[in-house]
């Protein structure tokens, strides 16, 4: 795998999808800490979607959540050791972490396609916890004018209609594009993974090494040590 540092480039604009040169799939999240969960996400659809590029983009004042433990510097470091096994290239991106202000993804994306140009397929990742209340992030419809969206879901978390809101549901039964639609297309299209069965949440872990207990299930082995060598998470 290859880590490289994301770098400015081209701007490009919203509108009609356009054939895509290259895919580009984005992983957000706090990570704090990153898990196997994270993990077992970016492998699912890179090997779905087979990206020439994993991004990965820790978040930096996310106005969902508050309070986050590590420092940003430390779940960078983190998010490098858990996926250093990826068969693609992995792009750790700190454009969230530098913002001084609150870190909303439809403006993150809008900063990706300018960066990348038109002639890319941005595929957006999220877990079906992301995906259930999707219709309370900042212009979320417009999320699709920049990138294509797939959730997966997870133990507890479905991506049905029993489960989804109507809106949600609606927009991405609207959308929905095949695997090589997605590759070849710059945005717009939504995609549904059912075949996703892992239940972890950062929050239980930090619980549980906040009791003393070693999560080694739970967490990528070199990012359990570093997370040990640096003592975090601790009372």
């Amino acid at each position: 795998m290859d880590l490289v540092a994301a770098k400015p480039g081209a701007p490009g604009l919203p509108g009609s999808p356009i054939p895509a040169k290259r895919c580009i799939a984005i992983l957000g999240g706090s990570f704090d800490p990153v898990h196997n969960g994270h993990v077992a996400l970016g492998d699912h659809f890179v090997e779905l979607l087979q990206p020439d590029e994993l991004r990965v983009i820790p978040a930096g004042n996310p106005w969902q959540k508050h309070g986050l433990q590590a420092t940003p510097a430390q779940r960078v470091e983190m998010v490098e050791l858990a996926f250093s096994h990826e068969h693609v290239p992995v792009v750790i991106d700190q454009q969230e972490i530098r913002r001084a202000t609150a870190t909303y993804t439809i403006d993150t994306l809008q900063a990706l396609r300018a960066e990348l140009g038109p002639e890319v397929s941005i595929v957006f990742l999220m877990g079906a916890d992301q995906l259930q209340h999707l219709d309370t992030w900042q212009g979320w419809q417009q999320l699709f004018d920049y990138a294509h969206l797939c959730a997966a879901s997870r133990p507890g978390f479905g991506i049905d209609a029993a489960q989804v809101p109507d809106i949600i549901m609606q927009e991405f039964t609207r959308r929905a594009g095949t695997e090589k639609e997605i590759r070849t297309t710059s945005h717009g299209k939504a995609y549904l993974a059912s075949s996703l069965d892992v239940d972890i949440s950062s929050t239980e872990i930090r619980s549980l090494l906040q009791r003393g207990e070693r999560p080694e299930s739970l967490i990528p082995a070199r990012v359990l040590d570093y997370i040990e060598q640096h003592h975090l998470y601790q009372n």
